[in-house]
């Protein structure tokens, strides 16, 4: 799994997109879980899903952890996905629609508006 996400100068940006990742291990330990960001810090998706790769996955689900589906998720991901499978034809690469597009989260936010999750 890649959770890939905008990227920023600041540090401290990172660390909501790594608490993630850090759940997705405590949920499924022995599913491997990346993070990548699209610009301003590392690592990038191809070293990313190069590690992973590396680790032995054949198969990644690669989450945008956007809000909409913007020129990031609409123009740029489907062609950092597509060269990323034209270089590894074994890879199976599934991109999942963004992160604040999945009605769950839509229904979290609201909650946290109103102060209703426990």
């Amino acid at each position: 799994m890649v959770l890939f996400a905008h990227g920023s100068r600041d540090p401290l940006w990172r660390t909501p997109i790594e608490a993630v990742a850090a759940e997705v291990r405590r949920i499924c330990p022995h599913t491997p879980v990346a993070c990548a960001y699209l610009e301003l810090c590392e690592p990038s998706l191809p070293d990313a899903v190069h590690t992973l790769i590396g680790q032995g996955v054949t198969h990644i689900r690669l989450l945008p952890v956007f809000f909409g589906m913007g020129k990031h998720a609409r123009e740029d991901l489907p062609e950092l996905a597509q060269a990323l499978r034209s270089q590894n034809p074994g890879l199976s690469l599934t991109v999942l629609p963004a992160a604040g597009e999945h009605p769950a989260l839509t229904t979290l936010l609201a909650q946290l508006a109103l102060g209703q999750t426990a």
